[in-house]
């Protein structure tokens, strides 16, 4: 079976960034670095493909070079699983991000999270320390993955809901303008 236009691009550009000899071991050099998201779908992978919407930064560790920008399809054809999460993980981010600009109700449901969700935005910083947590975030973060670990079980009251789409209106509002 012949390989695609795009996937002999992107073989190639891969190869050509790393240090590695088969595609096997240049594939492991690459860690994400970031992600952008163009609604306009006005920019292209570096495989050629068009109209991508996330936008990946990756940075070769060893050779020091980047790919940018590279979709997540590509990302995919790296067959890394800790890669396949990450971009999981950074899109639903911008989903949950639209939901909240949108002024979505929000509900601790699989829709829009996930404990690997619920995980970054722990990492990254989006709980902060206030009297409501014993000034420490954990307890937030805590408190939010055992909901949701419920949330198949029994349902929320309104009042519960509530609080909880106040409180992430508060968190995320930090957490993407911390810059």
């Amino acid at each position: 079976m012949s390989k695609s236009k795009y996937q002999e691009n992107l073989i190639k550009t891969v190869m050509d960034k790393s240090w590695g000899n088969t595609w096997e071991e240049a594939v492991q050099e690459w860690d994400i670095i970031d992600c952008a998201e163009d609604n306009s779908l006005s920019r292209s992978c570096i495989c050629g493909k068009e109209q991508i919407k996330y936008l990946y930064r990756l940075h070769n560790r060893k050779t020091n070079q980047w790919l940018f920008p590279i979709g997540s399809s590509c990302i995919k054809k790296f067959q890394r699983k800790d890669l396949q999460e990450k971009t999981a993980t950074t899109e639903a981010m911008f989903k949950l991000l639209h939901a909240v600009g949108n002024n979505q109700y929000l509900q601790l449901s699989s829709d829009l999270f996930s404990r690997k969700l619920l995980k970054e935005l722990y990492d990254q910083g989006a709980f902060k320390a206030t009297s409501y947590n014993h000034y420490n975030p954990k307890n937030d973060y805590d408190f939010l993955l055992k909901m949701f670990n419920k949330r198949a079980k029994i349902v929320l009251v309104h009042c519960s809901r509530k609080k909880l789409q106040q409180f992430f209106l508060i968190q995320l509002n930090h957490f993407w303008n911390r810059s």
